[in-house]
């Protein structure tokens, strides 16, 4: 099922819900639709153009965002999908510093790599191979990555995201990814 953009009534990106969420915001008219997606939805007596992002009527006071969430969906984003060691398509996560020498769950120490990287690196740290990492690894800033992390992308979401690090983060999903 296509996704949407949910916009503040600000124009700050809130998050990311399904076509059939967006499409009963816009029919409550709690939302306004500001880019379609070309498609159509029907029902018995109307016919309504699938939004692909709408911003509310209201504005939605937002509480204090921390960090962005490490996910391993938000990870292979952040990656561009490719192993930090050898630029293969990533199926799996790697602690830089193994947890087993100490090493913590966070953003600067995990980068996502193949299954025969991460099998041959094992519980060693990359001085010991001679290994050295395609970029150093660091949390993702900046809002759009709230929307990037999530994984669904769409073009048209680009000119909203772009005052919020869009240009940041796929630059830096599109050069590792290349």
């Amino acid at each position: 099922m296509p996704h949407v953009l949910v916009l503040n009534a600000s124009y700050e990106p809130l998050g990311v819900v399904p076509l059939r969420r967006a499409l009963v915001l816009v029919l409550e008219n709690k939302a306004v639709c500001l880019e379609e997606t070309g498609a159509y939805l029907h029902s018995a007596t109307v016919t309504v153009p699938a939004p692909s992002v709408v911003r509310l009527k209201r504005f939605v006071r937002v509480p204090y965002r921390g960090p962005v969430p490490l996910t391993r969906r938000a990870l292979f984003a952040r990656d561009g999908g490719r192993c930090m060691y050898c630029g293969g398509v990533a199926t799996s996560v790697d602690h830089v510093i193994p947890r087993s020498r100490g090493g913590k769950h966070v953003w600067d120490n995990v980068v996502a790599s193949c299954r025969r990287c991460n099998h041959v690196k094992a519980d060693r740290h990359l001085i010991e191979l001679g290994w050295r990492l395609r970029h150093k690894p660091a949390p993702p800033t900046g809002l759009a990555w709230r929307i990037i992390g999530t994984g669904h992308r769409d073009p048209r979401w680009l000119p909203y995201l772009q005052p919020y690090g869009a240009d940041d983060a796929m630059a830096r999903i599109d050069g590792i990814s290349a």
